[in-house]
């Protein structure tokens, strides 16, 4: 994605500011995908995402602003299957409360795409940032831009008739495109960090390809997540570790559409048991990870993130397992899913400070 090379021993001192700014920049931009994350979280827990029924970029940030605008809103979404088949008969008022979620999490979208872009562009005119590494950061910029319409594609899946909520399976795209976005902008932030010489050995091989899997598979299991949120499962089967009192529950639980594709983003209990699955795997594989670094590594710090990550695996599986227990209070499917995207941060850290290159800003 982006040029790697050895840094000069000798960079000026100018360079080094210039690529300290662009890491505070990256850092800003980092943590407000965090913060949107879990701000969409909110926006789906409380029902909220379908209270605005336009997609509208530019003027859709401002507010209605007199009462009425709101009555002009309100009835756009009273003509929603949300509301005809789930909240007829809401007030103004709590319509407000759901439309200034919605409204809060576009305008954070809309914030972070201002926040990225301007800064970007500043670089770029002061030849800070050139050639392919502009290119990268202009292509993870244009990425951020189709987020917005990834989104509005989730929406208007849950406008449809008979639809009371968004789809599952694009539910699911939005968040694991943000989680995209979350590991290329980490992934350059600690390229930028890297030592310009790297005095410890480089890691063996397969460490860092264990990292890498580690990475795709925290991916792989918040799609599932995502999954599990658009279809309300964590409500259901609210036992741990067994589920519908088996380890594995009956095949005509777990399958009970047909085709049986159908189930995987179906079925309240096929999606439950693939994020339950998910969970171990993912679990073996990073206890693994930090044992095999111990042993390959020792006294490193490649060995002590691996442990690091381990152990806060081993804290989000504790997480889940209450949420489940709990039937998925709103703070706790919150500390859940903001965990996840933390977790995933690690990892791409881990896994970015094991190559001894270092980004050069003009790649």
């Amino acid at each position: 994605m982006t040029a790697h090379v050895l840094a000069s021993p000798a960079a000026p001192a100018s360079s080094e500011a210039d690529r300290r700014l662009v890491r505070i920049w990256l850092s800003a931009v980092a943590a407000l995908i965090v913060l949107m994350v879990i701000v969409g979280g909110a926006t789906r827990l409380t029902g909220s995402g379908l209270s605005i029924t336009e997609w509208r970029p530019v003027t859709g940030a401002l507010l209605p602003f007199s009462e009425a605008a709101w009555l002009v809103e309100f009835d756009k979404y009273r003509a929603t299957p949300q509301y005809q088949l789930l909240n007829h008969g809401m007030s103004l008022g709590e319509f407000q409360f759901i439309y200034l979620w919605e409204w809060g999490h576009r305008q954070l979208g809309r914030l972070i795409g201002l926040v990225y872009m301007l800064p970007l562009l500043w670089f770029a005119a002061r030849g800070v940032v050139r050639g392919r590494f502009l290119a990268s950061l202009l292509f993870i910029g244009l990425l951020g831009g189709a987020q917005g319409g990834i989104g509005w594609i989730m929406v208007a899946s849950g406008l449809t008739p008979g639809m009371t909520a968004v789809a599952p399976i694009k539910l699911m795209l939005h968040l694991v495109a943000a989680c995209g976005l979350f590991v290329a902008v980490a992934w350059i932030m600690v390229g930028l960090r890297q030592p310009r010489r790297d005095a410890a050995p480089v890691p063996a091989p397969r460490l860092r390809t264990t990292a890498t899997v580690l990475i795709a598979a925290l991916l792989a299991q918040i799609a599932l997540g995502a999954l599990v949120a658009g279809l309300g499962a964590g409500l259901s089967f609210n036992t741990w570790p067994l589920m519908d009192g088996r380890l594995v529950p009956e095949t005509f639980t777990l399958l009970p559409q047909s085709p049986w594709w159908r189930n995987l983003v179906e079925s309240i209990a096929l999606v439950q048991f693939n994020h339950r699955v998910g969970a171990y795997l993912l679990l073996a594989l990073a206890v693994w990870h930090a044992w095999d670094a111990r042993r390959a590594a020792p006294g490193t710090k490649t060995a002590r993130m691996a442990r690091v990550l381990a152990l806060i695996v081993v804290g989000q599986a504790g997480i889940g397992i209450m949420t489940l227990l709990l039937v998925a209070p709103l703070w706790a499917a919150l500390l859940h899913q903001a965990m996840a995207v933390l977790i995933l941060g690690h990892a791409v850290a881990h896994r970015r400070m094991m190559s001894p290159a270092r980004m050069t800003l003009r790649g």
